[in-house]
């Protein structure tokens, strides 16, 4: 029995009575089904879920809730129907006993998209389960909700039944739908053997397979079918070419990209706006920005992905006034666009910015996504803007009910880099599936803190985790223990960890490896062995390597080695301003005069200034910047006033605790 659901129905009514055009002697069945036909009618002239809900409860009011054609009315109307609600369609669903093979269509084809794609998954095998055959309608569905899951071992299940029922053969929108599940579960071969099969290919046929092979990145078998669908006389449509460009993106193809677009020119095809975007989008993906402009420009109806994509382009050649510029230019923005500017702003170093215009965004109403979070809480990171990081901590909390790990590792990441490498331990310890990017980043955020000990445990922890899927460590993770160990000083445990590297994982060793390995080796005090790890280097030392030995030189005041890697820097041509600064700093405590002149003449001739240090500081909220006698900051005046008055506070301190000495 269908329960009736306690809501004000009166907002819209039907005026039910007998028909008095009946005798009294006329049949109470004949009485039902014309009553029941008048249900029917009025659920398909329905245009809201208020009508709906109304009609819902005459039916359970009259007792008529075994007329599975009005039932299925309703459930297609709630599920379907652009001001339907599928949330109610599935309750009405749950309530109905014995659900015929329609009803269950229905729900699978509406719950198929990417957000319900597990929900028509759980239905299928429901329908299936109850004896219910699936047929043609609902094995393109299914199909692709599988895709959307990647769920490879129900899609297969899903095949065998239409090899059972013989669908496979007869129907091309079912070969279709295999193609695409096959796809994007990354069985290529697969959709290749579907694809062979079929007898009479359609146009979307050949373009499923095309779009196929362009997602794999197998741009050769792309063209060579591409081919031959034209040699079988077959004419390319808008989907065909996009699929063709969008390969020529992914592997930064201009060559291929520019025959794409001379066959649309020469041959007259008609190229709508998703042509179009594909082609800016490729030829701003390869470098060819005027070309990217140009198909810009002469579009005649630009849409918010065309927007999009010239900002993205802007922001990828690094040209942040022009991407602004479009951005402002655009009529209409979406998230996306958005995220674009954001993201540009966050590529190219313009923190602040980037958060300036996220606040932006959030004023004109925008709700922000996970991507939108995830480059906002970068630019935290960077700016070590602690408060605006735990103000997005709290957003995730209250609107995301499940976090991506992706979104999950960024949180870890701006608490680590904000100093609270417990909250971003905390934080770490309730993703529920971690990958190798969580390992790393909170190995790194605790070798960050100095908390080496507990970074090296936390590895031989992912060494012997069980976790479902089995992780393990890669070249960054061996970069963040190495920095562990350089921190804390760990020399014994630092070999160990960068043979056991080479040895037992066979990961290749990276300069980065060399570098942190050299400065636990320089820092212990073992110099010699440090300069002969440079000697067995597989490739070239850059300045990073020489400046980390120079490093130690000056701690353990070792003035030999320091001449050895300074020789090396100025054949290198690579001494900077810092590196020369130490050097002389050296010279200077080994009391060596001449090589300290020495060195201040060769930075006066070869030009080199030492770059100032910035040093950043938050105050309600905001993040200033500062480096030696800045004047660039509005309050300038008062900030050195007020320093003015501590230094004379000190100074008058340290005479009073000189009195006292006395």
């Amino acid at each position: 029995m269908l329960k009736f659901h306690k809501h004000p129905l009166i907002i819209f009514h039907y005026k039910f009575t007998p028909p008095l055009f009946l005798h009294h002697s006329a049949a109470p069945i004949a009485e039902s089904s014309l009553q029941n036909q008048t249900l029917v009618s009025l659920i398909e002239k329905c245009s809201s879920m208020s009508q709906l809900r109304t009609i819902h409860a005459q039916i359970i009011l009259r007792g008529q809730t075994d007329d599975t054609i009005a039932l299925s009315k309703l459930v297609s109307f709630s599920a379907l129907s652009s001001s339907g609600n599928l949330q109610y369609a599935h309750h009405l669903f749950d309530e109905i006993p014995l659900p015929n093979r329609h009803m269950y269509n229905t729900l699978i084809r509406a719950s198929a998209d990417r957000k319900n794609s597990n929900k028509a998954i759980s239905l299928y095998q429901k329908m299936v389960s109850c004896g219910i055959s699936p047929n043609e309608f609902t094995f393109p569905f299914i199909l692709k909700a599988c895709a959307f899951q990647k769920a490879y071992v129900e899609g297969v299940s899903v095949h065998s039944q239409t090899l059972k029922s013989g669908f496979t053969e007869s129907h091309v929108c079912v070969q279709n739908g295999f193609i695409a599940f096959y796809v994007a579960c990354g069985k290529i071969e697969c959709a290749r053997k579907i694809f062979d099969c079929i007898e009479f290919k359609t146009l979307v046929t050949w373009n499923s397979m095309i779009g196929g092979y362009g997602k794999t990145g197998r741009w050769e078998n792309a063209f060579v079918l591409f081919d031959e669908m034209r040699e079988r006389g077959l004419e390319p449509d808008g989907h065909t070419f996009v699929n063709l460009i969008s390969v020529c993106s992914r592997i930064s193809g201009l060559k291929l990209g520019r025959l794409v677009h001379w066959y649309i020119e020469i041959n007259g095809a008609f190229a709508d706006s998703f042509v179009q975007n594909a082609l800016l989008d490729m030829y701003a993906k390869c470098g060819y920005l005027h070309m990217a402009e140009a198909v810009f420009a002469r579009m005649v109806g630009k849409n918010v992905v065309s927007w999009t994509s010239m900002v993205t382009a802007y922001a990828k050649h690094g040209l942040v006034e022009l991407a602004k510029i479009t951005f402002e230019q655009m009529p209409v923005k979406n998230v996306v666009s958005w995220n674009s500017m954001i993201s540009c702003y966050h590529q190219n170093g313009y923190y602040k910015e980037s958060l300036e215009l996220f606040y932006r965004m959030l004023d004109s109403c925008i709700i922000p996504d996970e991507t939108t979070l995830i480059s906002v809480l970068s630019a935290c990171s960077q700016l070590g803007d602690l408060v605006t990081g735990k103000k997005l901590h709290e957003y995730i909390r209250g609107n995301i009910v499940q976090p991506s790990v992706t979104l999950s590792n960024s949180l870890v990441d701006m608490y680590a880099k904000c100093g609270s490498a417990e909250t971003a331990l905390g934080i770490f310890r309730n993703i529920p599936e971690k990958n190798i990017v969580s390992w790393n980043t909170i190995i790194n955020a605790l070798a960050l803190n100095g908390f080496g000990y507990r970074a090296i445990e936390l590895f031989q922890e992912m060494e012997g985790s069980n976790e479902r899927i089995i992780i393990k460590p890669d070249a960054l993770t061996f970069t963040a223990l190495l920095s562990a160990c350089c921190h804390c000083g760990l020399v014994e445990t630092g070999r160990y960890l960068f043979d056991k590297m080479g040895r037992i994982y066979k990961i290749n060793y990276e300069i980065e490896h060399y570098s942190c390995m050299i400065d636990i080796l320089g820092r212990g005090g073992l110099l010699d062995e440090a300069l002969e790890l440079v000697g067995r280097m597989v490739m070239k030392p850059d300045v990073v390597i020489w400046g980390a030995l120079l490093g130690a030189c000056r701690i353990h005041r070792n003035v030999l080695i320091a001449e050895v890697v300074l020789k090396q820097l100025l054949e290198m041509e690579a001494c900077v301003g810092g590196l020369y600064v130490l050097m002389s700093n050296i010279f200077g405590e080994a009391k060596e005069w001449d090589k300290v002149r020495k060195m201040r003449k060769l930075m006066k001739d070869n030009g080199v200034r030492k770059i100032d240090a910035v040093s950043s500081i938050e105050v309600c909220g905001r993040v200033s910047d500062f480096t030696v006698g800045d004047n660039r900051h509005e309050a300038s005046d008062c900030i050195y006033i007020m320093l003015d008055q501590i230094k004379n506070r000190l100074e008058c301190d340290e005479e009073v605790l000189d009195d006292v000495e006395i």
